[in-house]
């Protein structure tokens, strides 16, 4: 991945790598980073842009991470870690089959917990997202996953650009008689005497 460590904005973390994140001592600090990727070097995200219109130099992701520890009763603290990103992609218009520009967001929350038996109990009655608490965490991949997951399933323009043009080798339509038409005039006719 091509992501430029000088274009991370670090507000209260003194060493931050995005590939590598110790979300425990994030959290317990209250890290605070934001950042700006190109969305180039995100390759998931960009191959679902348009063929004609791939993400260029000037496109790019905008993200924000934020870090806390919330108090328990009766336990540990929780670990959580905030996410905020957006971004533009040029998606293929299902309609029209033209680059359409979309925005991208994802604002989403994580509780990071000691196992996967307990992240199942806990997900299953919370709204918001519950992850395994591993060494490290890749936040490069975590904010991919997140505008993956935030992109319509079906984009297209408000209105298209162009008209939509029928195939070349597409028959004319003809117009069929609906199955129960016969009956309807069978039910206009008088009945004979």
């Amino acid at each position: 991945r091509c992501i430029d460590p000088s274009k991370i904005n670090r507000m209260s973390t003194p060493a931050f790598d995005p590939l590598s994140v110790d979300i425990a001592a994030f959290a317990k600090q209250g890290g605070e980073v934001s950042g700006v990727w190109p969305l180039a070097a995100l390759d998931r995200l960009r191959d679902e842009a348009h063929a004609d219109a791939s993400p260029g130099q000037g496109d790019q992701v905008e993200w924000r991470a934020t870090g806390e520890t919330r108090a328990c009763r009766g336990g540990e603290p929780q670990v959580w870690l905030h996410l905020n990103c957006h971004a533009r992609i040029a998606l293929v218009c299902q309609r029209c089959l033209q680059p359409v520009d979309t925005p991208v967001e994802a604002q989403r929350s994580f509780q990071f917990v000691a196992n996967e038996a307990l992240a199942a109990a806990i997900d299953a009655d919370s709204e918001e997202d519950v992850l395994v608490l591993g060494r490290t965490l890749n936040l490069v991949e975590l904010i991919e996953d997140e505008l993956l997951l935030a992109l319509p399933l079906v984009p297209r323009h408000p209105v298209c650009p162009q008209p939509l043009k029928p195939p070349v080798d597409a028959e004319p339509f003809e117009e069929r008689a609906h199955p129960f038409a016969v009956l309807g005039e069978l039910k206009r006719k008088p009945l004979p005497n």
